[in-house]
Parts: structure tokens; sequence; C-alpha cells
């Protein structure tokens, strides 16, 4: 059983909780994005009514806003739908939707706003974009510290089908002992 260390400061704390879960997922975040999801996981901690929004909708309403406001709401849709994914896989279940739904949103969302901002914020947003499904894998991993896996074997079967998930995968075979068949994306757009 492992004990729980505290760190002195709350940054601190989810930087060790991101590390650890990357460890957990044999995924390494460089240093902007492990910084923006600590930050992330931080600002959203404690904020129940985040899972009552529909993220087609908010992305829509980003779609029609200024630009200012356009760029606050594309980052939180695109926020939203890495903490759905990565934490909240359920979530997707209850809204009969594929846990790909919110990764394709979410990559939308944040390739969009890359468009929008100056060129070092351009570098993290197509980060963000291009990582995360790896990014949604340390969240999972996160989730599933305690022993029990943050998916379904359906829902993990679909997403490393849609996705190329490494953690979707591993999922697959450690807790259900499932061999997926044939290759996810990520393979096939290796080759």
């Amino acid at each position: 059983m492992k004990s729980l260390v505290l760190e002195p400061t709350d940054i601190a704390q989810w930087r060790a909780l991101v590390h650890e879960a990357e460890a957990a997922s044999e995924q390494h975040l460089d240093e902007s994005l492990e910084s923006y999801l600590v930050f992330l996981l931080m600002r959203f901690a404690g904020q129940p009514q985040l899972a009552a929004r529909i993220m087609a909708l908010e992305y829509l309403r980003a779609q029609a806003a200024e630009s200012g406001r356009q760029r606050d709401q594309l980052r939180d849709v695109g926020d939203q739908c890495l903490l759905f994914s990565g934490l909240f896989p359920q979530l997707a279940e209850r809204r009969l939707v594929r846990v790909s739904y919110f990764v394709n949103l979410g990559r939308s969302a944040y390739d969009q706003l890359s468009a929008l901002v100056d060129r070092h914020s351009e570098r993290l947003y197509t980060g963000l974009a291009q990582a995360f499904v790896g990014i949604m894998d340390v969240l999972q991993a996160m989730r599933g510290l305690n022993g029990v896996p943050a998916l379904s074997a359906l829902q993990a079967a679909e997403l490393w089908a849609d996705t190329g998930s490494r953690s979707a995968y591993r999922t697959l075979r450690e807790h259900y002992r499932l061999e997926p068949f044939g290759p996810g994306p990520a393979t096939r757009n290796r080759h």
C-alpha cells in the first residue's frame, strides 16, 4: 500500500500527482504541457457545475463570440473536454456518446484557438491539440491510481480504436484481460 505524501503547496501537490500519473501511464509530457495540466487541474478543482455543460453548445457559442471572448471560450471547451475524457469518461456514457467525442471536440477547440493567439501561445495550443490523447491518458492514469480503471471495457475498446490511446489499450489488456484486435489509428498512421 502506498503512503500519502503531502507536498508543501497546492501546486507541488498537483505536480506530484501528475508525475505519478505520467509514470503510471508511461507518458512523458514536456514542461509546458505538464505545467498547463497542473494549472488546469487547480483551476477546475471543486467546480461540480462543470459536468452540467453541453460541450457542443459551448463550442458553438465560442464560434459566435467576439474575438476576446472566443479565445477564452475555446480554451474552456478544450480544457473541459480534456477533463471529461480523462477524469470523467463515464459522463460520455451517460450522454450516449463515445469518449472520443470529447477528444475530437477538445482537439478542434485547441487547434482553432492556436490560430487566434500570439506565436508563443500558438505553440502551446497546437501542442495541446497534438498531445490531447497522451494528456488524456495521464488523466485516466491519475483516475486509476486507486487500482480501478477509469474506463469500462467497451469504452476502452472504442477509445483505442478511435484514437490509438495507449492507456485504453493497456486497460483492455491489464484490467479486462482482453486482447484488442487490429491496429488502432496511431499504429495504422505510422505505416
